[in-house]
């Protein structure tokens, strides 16, 4: 069984990044969070639905910052979670706190050459 890679192709070049990106909640208290993935130009491919640790698969673009957006998510939905479930968290938390200071980015590892080797033999070739 071969997997298809899909590839995106902005102008004159193709990519496909993915990354596991994992979140764990401040003192690993149960908790609820959403992606914002296409915000940034990715996509959300999967994730766990446990509510600690959080793992997401996103496809991304070459250029963006990993941990940028990584902060940017937490900060995000931080707030929109601890506004959401404000009363809840509050027994929780001492303090307006949700994801731990800590994450995780991991690339989801290489490509075979069986996967490559068609894009290149799709490439025009030189006169």
């Amino acid at each position: 069984m071969s997997e298809q890679i899909e590839f995106s192709k902005p102008y004159h070049w193709a990519y496909a990044l993915h990354d596991h990106l994992v979140l764990v909640t401040k003192h690993r208290r149960r908790g609820l969070t959403a992606a914002r993935c296409e915000g940034w130009g990715g996509k959300l491919l999967g994730m766990n639905g446990e509510p600690d640790p959080f793992l997401l698969l996103i496809a991304r673009l070459p250029n963006l910052d990993l941990p940028n957006v990584l902060n940017n998510l937490k900060t995000t939905t931080s707030r929109l979670v601890r506004k959401e479930f404000a009363d809840h968290l509050a027994s929780v938390y001492r303090k307006p706190v949700f994801w731990s200071r800590s994450s995780c980015i991991v690339s989801c590892g290489g490509v075979p050459l069986s996967i490559i080797k068609p894009y290149i033999e799709q490439q025009q070739r030189p006169e």
